[in-house]
């Protein structure tokens, strides 16, 4: 018998899964998905994570590192679309993870999965409070300074940890707490509040790009890298480029590490293939046009912002909101601290409305406890359960972590899960050539290598303790998996049954079963 560790899951038994009880509702169409998409992109990495980047690793040269994040971004998104149309369930990367690569990678890479939108979602929150603490500023209301932010932060002029002077970040966690009791209601609810968000931000940053170009002074994007163009680094020693005082690469490829957190919103779009009234379709169009949208808009905002203010003058927390208070349009600042509010709003909700879907996966495979992350609300139909521990892990995060901690953690398993999911399509091409695909990957092989490429380059140009950071993250699940995952498997329980019955091999791959995916609506 094969190794069950390696057992894939067959086509009919994902198909069988989108019939079951735990089956979530289709309700979402290409327009639904795509501002999903954008909902979850166009938010931190524009109002948050463009005054970090910028001010500590590229300097104007961020409008390249956003090139670089966007291009590797393509690659990974046209394998993920690719994945989406032919396994329309719930899950993104775990799911696609399971049925070619087998249940031990499957975990890996859900375990990550988990990792990335959890703390995702904290550093968005944290984001949202420093704009909403500059939006109480300009209406002449102060927070205690105790409860403004993370009780330490990381200094990168001394390359140490600092105390802040506060206990905890209060408004991170009011907000998270909200857009928990969102979720709980319904995912078409969710979808409807994050739709009049996206339309209202997307306002926002067209008036940011728009107004902002008059006040462009050339001079400042002089040097254009003063980092350098590169920032590449071996687990934390730098191959090529400067480096800080704490070790870790600086320039452009470097800040391309860092902001790739801003494009991790297309991968939310196939966490809800389920959902998707024709996700064949729907679901490649969602992740394809948001992400290219959002590509565009954020090389035009790195413009306008870097050329507004030098580099080293742009304000962390608020770096959009700030560059215009600093040319001297005070009602610009207002008005854009109320677009940041409200588009990073739509990022939190995405994120954790995602983290959920993926939990729920796990479960349905009995990897985790079902009979609480699986658990469906007999009225809302959402995993209120898992959507509502989500909450409180991230509100607890955003209130006690920095922002530059929690960026860099997030990226590394993002990149990962982005590999993975490139070298899967590889896999199921030769393994599966026959299993029915909807949308195929153009310029395969071509296309999945550039992007397992050019992913694992930007792993490598982030700091070495985010690599530290992953492999303690990834003991402490396989430590989960082999106590309680192996042993409640649903895959392991069945393939016994499924050799006597049918006489399939152990693996149980798509090869075994070609059978389309049931019409839209079913």
């Amino acid at each position: 018998m094969a190794n069950p560790l390696f057992a894939t899951k067959s086509y009919k038994v994902l198909l069988d899964e989108m019939a079951g009880e735990h089956r979530l509702r289709r309700v979402l169409g290409p327009v639904a998905l795509t501002s999903l998409g954008v909902g979850a992109i166009i938010g931190t990495g524009i109002f948050v994570l463009t005054g970090i980047a910028a001010h500590d690793k590229t300097g104007p040269a961020l409008m390249l590192s956003f090139v670089v994040s966007g291009v590797a971004c393509i690659f990974a998104a046209l394998c993920y679309a690719e994945f989406a149309a032919m396994v329309p369930v719930a899950g993104s990367a775990y799911t696609y993870a399971y049925a070619t690569l087998g249940e031990m990678f499957a975990w890996i890479i859900g375990w990550d999965l988990l990792l990335e939108y959890a703390v995702a979602s904290s550093t968005v929150a944290h984001g949202w409070s420093k704009y909403f603490q500059n939006f109480l500023d300009q209406l002449g209301v102060h927070l205690p300074h105790a409860l403004t932010n993370a009780p330490f932060d990381f200094d990168p002029h001394t390359g140490r940890l600092a105390l802040t002077g506060t206990w905890f970040d209060v408004p991170a966690i009011v907000i998270t707490l909200i857009i928990t009791a969102v979720l709980v209601i319904g995912i078409k609810e969710s979808a409807g509040f994050n739709a009049f968000m996206v339309i209202f931000k997307l306002l926002i940053v067209l008036f940011v790009i728009a107004v902002g170009a008059f006040y462009v002074d050339p001079k400042n994007w002089v040097p254009f890298a003063p980092y350098g163009l590169s920032g590449l680094s071996f687990f934390g020693k730098t191959v090529v480029g400067q480096h800080g005082l704490a070790g870790e690469p600086l320039g452009m490829l470097a800040g391309a590490a860092i902001i790739f957190f801003a494009y991790i919103g297309f991968d939310s779009v196939s966490t809800h293939a389920e959902e998707a009234k024709n996700p064949r379709r729907d679901v490649p169009i969602g992740i394809i046009v948001s992400l290219v949208l959002c590509t565009v808009l954020y090389i035009a905002v790195a413009a306008v912002i870097t050329g507004m203010v030098p580099y080293d003058k742009i304000n962390i927390d608020a770096p959009v909101a700030d560059a215009f208070a600093q040319a001297g349009l005070p009602w610009a600042r207002f008005l854009i601290s109320l677009g940041a509010i409200t588009g990073i709003t739509s990022v939190l909700l995405v994120m954790m409305l995602s983290q959920a879907r993926v939990l729920l996966a796990m479960a349905r495979d009995g990897l985790l406890p079902i009979g609480f992350f699986g658990a469906v609300h007999e009225r809302f139909r959402t995993p209120h359960k898992a959507t509502m521990l989500t909450g409180a892990f991230v509100a607890t995060v955003a209130a006690l972590v920095p922002l530059r901690v929690l960026a860099d953690l997030v990226n590394i398993g993002t990149l990962l899960a982005f590999v993975i999911v490139c070298a899967a399509v590889l896999i199921m091409r030769r393994t599966n050539p026959d299993a029915p695909r909807p949308f195929r990957v153009p310029y395969s092989p071509l296309v999945p290598i550039l992007g397992i490429g050019s992913c694992l380059l930007l792993m490598f140009s982030l700091p070495s303790e985010n690599w530290l950071r992953l492999l303690i993250w990834l003991l402490i699940g396989f430590v989960i998996y082999f106590f309680y995952g192996r042993h409640h498997s649903v895959l392991a329980k069945q393939t016994a049954h499924e050799i006597g019955r049918h006489g399939l091999s152990p693996a149980g791959t798509l090869a075994n079963h070609t059978t389309r995916p049931p019409d839209d609506g079913e």
